[in-house]
């Protein structure tokens, strides 16, 4: 059986750019408390065991349905599970990817919202929903937003987020171009020697 780590390695090796994933570990610290807030440690502390295997299972339901491009499934099955259970940050973020789908991305927005306020800054859904909000910022040309975002999602461990703030980053742009340009001169001396 493989570890987390090594499940980690995995999803690096096969989607190095992917923004969901990306966070070995999260699961475990999924509700550090900040100071002068009390988090139940898992969400098994937080929710009713009965109800919570209820919203998982919708919420499998619903990505499978968006994996296979029914969209409108998913996003039936996405808001049943945000009905049983509206505290629960997980289902707002997986319907935020729905409505995006579907071209709604003020929705889409509004959900990412909620799931950043219900999971109080910390956990795997709360940083997929940074990453994703950073994400609709950046193709909003919102670069000062998107980086924000991208910065609190790096802090909580997304390896994307990090990528993402180099490529927001212009002296970084600029000095990967002016690498890969001397790199390239280096590789192939002959073509350099003609300009």
């Amino acid at each position: 059986m493989a570890t987390a780590n090594d499940r980690a390695v995995l999803q690096t090796i096969f989607n190095p750019s992917t923004p969901f994933g990306d966070v070995p570990g999260l699961d475990e610290d999924e509700d550090m408390p900040q100071e002068g807030v009390f988090l139940p440690r898992t969400e098994e502390e937080a929710f009713a065991p009965e109800l919570l295997a209820q919203v998982r299972d919708l919420e499998l339901q619903g990505v499978s349905a968006a994996e296979s491009g029914d969209v409108s499934a998913a996003l039936e099955r996405f808001s049943e599970a945000i009905r049983l259970l509206p505290e629960r940050a997980s289902a707002y973020n997986n319907r935020a990817q729905a409505l995006r789908l579907k071209g709604d991305v003020a929705g889409a927005l509004r959900d990412l919202d909620a799931a950043i306020r219900l999971g109080r800054g910390c956990g795997r859904a709360v940083c997929q929903s940074l990453v994703q909000r950073g994400l609709i910022h950046r193709l909003q040309a919102r670069e000062d937003d998107a980086r924000r975002d991208f910065q609190q999602a790096a802090r909580l461990g997304s390896a994307f987020a990090r990528r993402q703030l180099v490529l927001l980053n212009p002296y970084s742009a600029l000095c990967n171009q002016m690498l890969s340009e001397m790199l390239g001169r280096l590789r192939n001396p002959d073509v350099a020697g003609s300009d």
